[in-house]
């Protein structure tokens, strides 16, 4: 199983000036202990499932260029991209300049997005959701068009919302075919079958039965145009909250779900494995309190050896 890091919340000791040293310190000790992937949100406003409005959120690209320098080995990317924050060639372009700079370290990480409050809040508006999937596949679309070939003229492209009359991508991404394209959300109808279709991976929320639930069905969407299954990485974000032996019953909010009670190693290791049974490959987990100095050693220590050890069953 492989092994993610969300950090959603900059809500930490020392205030607005001591973000940068803590985020940096966070990555640096992530790196360190062995998760493959550090992901941050794509938001401009704290969202209500994590805190309020009001508390620090920083800008997703501009903090994935910062991580990227204090990393070595981690992969780095949003968790989501909200599709109509950028023009479509921009997502592509600032893509391609995360993996050049960190070595081929990049993820596009993208969805149709659903946070009307700060998009009308700081001016971006929000188009109707039919608008913003047609968004959503130019950008797949177009990311294909620019990451062929070794950066050369290109040709022009005419999506539902987009049209650019030079593909032009250089330098180009490092990572070969190209850098993975992670399409966030667990939508039936449209989001799974955009993943079936343009992308490398997928992110789910829920238990065991509802992310193979949702695996069940991306698996059809696959079949129905004719892809392998096997070719999509299958993720899901949870929380992960370790009892810090001082006997502490509150829960932690999910972030993306109900409450959950701090656990032992072993507990995790045991529903990391249910999950595991469920067909997910990667676990991309929030680590409440992550900018407690220990916390992330810990982790590294008593639970990420037994979880890289868990594989899900052949869904292939």
């Amino acid at each position: 199983m492989r092994l993610g890091l969300q950090i959603p919340s900059f809500t930490w000791p020392g205030g607005d000036a001591a973000i940068g040293p803590t985020l940096a310190r966070i990555a640096r000790t992530a790196d360190d202990v062995g998760f493959d992937s550090i992901w941050v949100m794509d938001h401009f406003f704290q969202i209500r499932s994590v805190g309020r409005a009001e508390e620090p959120m920083l800008e997703g690209w501009t903090t994935l260029g910062f991580l990227a320098a204090q990393t070595r080995r981690a992969t780095l990317g949003l968790m989501v991209g909200g599709v109509h924050y950028r023009a479509a060639g921009l997502w592509i372009k600032a893509a391609t300049t995360l993996d050049v700079l960190s070595g081929g370290r990049a993820w596009l990480g993208i969805g149709a997005a659903w946070n009307q409050d700060e998009s009308e809040g700081l001016g971006f508006g929000f188009p109707p959701l039919g608008e913003r999937f047609e968004m959503l596949e130019d950008v797949l679309r177009m990311a294909h068009g620019m990451w062929t070939g070794e950066g050369g003229s290109g040709g022009s492209f005419e999506g539902h919302r987009t049209t650019a009359t030079r593909l032009l991508n250089a330098p180009q991404a490092l990572r070969r075919p190209h850098p993975p394209i992670m399409v966030g959300g667990g939508g039936e109808q449209r989001t799974l079958r955009l993943v079936a279709r343009y992308a490398d991976a997928t992110n789910v929320f829920g238990g065991p039965d509802q992310i193979a639930h949702k695996y069940a069905v991306l698996r059809a969407h696959c079949q129905a145009v004719g892809r392998p299954f096997a070719e999509i990485e299958r993720s899901t974000l949870q929380t992960v909250d370790l009892e810090d032996g001082r006997g502490d019953p509150a829960a932690v909010p999910m972030g993306h779900g109900p409450s959950r009670p701090p656990e032992t190693p072993d507990q995790v290791v045991e529903r990391f494995g249910r999950l595991a049974e469920a067909g997910a490959q990667t676990v991309i987990f929030n680590v409440p309190r992550v900018a407690d100095a220990d916390r992330l050693e810990r982790l590294g220590r008593d639970v990420l050896p037994q979880l890289k050890a868990l594989g899900p069953p052949d869904l292939a």
